[in-house]
């Protein structure tokens, strides 16, 4: 009868489940790897794709993974410091580590 339809408004990025997110994502053809990546990846790259910018609102904006990363270094570092018992970079390796578990906690 009124022959209208109404406009079918998608949910917000950030209001989506992952789940959603990733079939959203296999429907742009320039994501690749949607199945490894998690909500906060899947966000930034629809976002990238569709032409979204994207507001910083962290300061330090580095993603958990690079900051495991650093930390995986560092740990790697400290264990030649102890058997080169060098006690003193030990000690600041370790301090190093810590500092960078508290950023992965409150990036998370």
């Amino acid at each position: 009868m009124g022959g209208k339809k109404k406009e079918v408004k998608e949910k917000p990025l950030e209001k989506m489940t992952a789940k959603e997110l990733r079939e959203t994502a296999l429907t742009i053809p320039e994501i690749t790897g949607v199945h490894g990546m998690n909500k906060a990846e899947l966000i930034r790259g629809i976002k990238k794709a569709r032409g979204i910018e994207e507001k910083d609102n962290k300061k330090g904006s580095s993603s958990v993974r690079d900051i495991k990363k650093k930390i995986k270094a560092l740990k790697g570092k400290r264990a030649v410091a102890l058997e080169q018992h060098d006690d003193k970079m030990a000690v600041i390796y370790r301090r190093r580590i810590s500092r960078l578990k508290k950023k992965t906690r409150r990036a998370a």
